[in-house]
């Protein structure tokens, strides 16, 4: 076989990341059942730098535990640690921390997103 047919066939980046992310979704924002005030310890396998504990009562430290879940958290981390209205709320400032793959696949499952970031906007 020709190795740029070959090649041609293989996804590109943006389309495994994508895929890696979409995985992970929830079917529904409501599914999004994680605490809304307090203190969080995110798992090692999701926060694996020196800061694991988030303030969500911390504007600064919400959304960084939101990006941080958003980019390395797998399905049950999302739905344990994320909080559908607080997620929605902060949606239109979050959007600008998280990749554009993150974004994308995010705001095409949940069209409340991309509308809470256009009327923010």
């Amino acid at each position: 076989m020709d190795p740029l047919r070959s090649r041609s066939l293989e996804p590109s980046a943006a389309e495994v990341l994508r895929a890696r992310y979409a995985r992970r979704l929830p079917s529904r924002l409501d599914e999004l059942i994680g605490p809304t005030h307090g203190s969080v310890e995110l798992p090692l396998h999701v926060a694996w730098s020196r800061l694991r504990t988030y303030d969500l009562d911390l504007p600064r430290q919400r959304m960084s535990l939101y990006r941080i879940v958003l980019a390395e958290g797998q399905r049950h981390d999302l739905l344990t640690f994320l909080n559908g209205d607080l997620l929605t709320s902060q949606w239109p400032t979050l959007r600008t921390l998280v990749s554009r793959h993150i974004r994308d696949v995010w705001e095409d499952a949940f069209p409340e997103l991309a509308r809470k970031a256009s009327a923010a906007a």
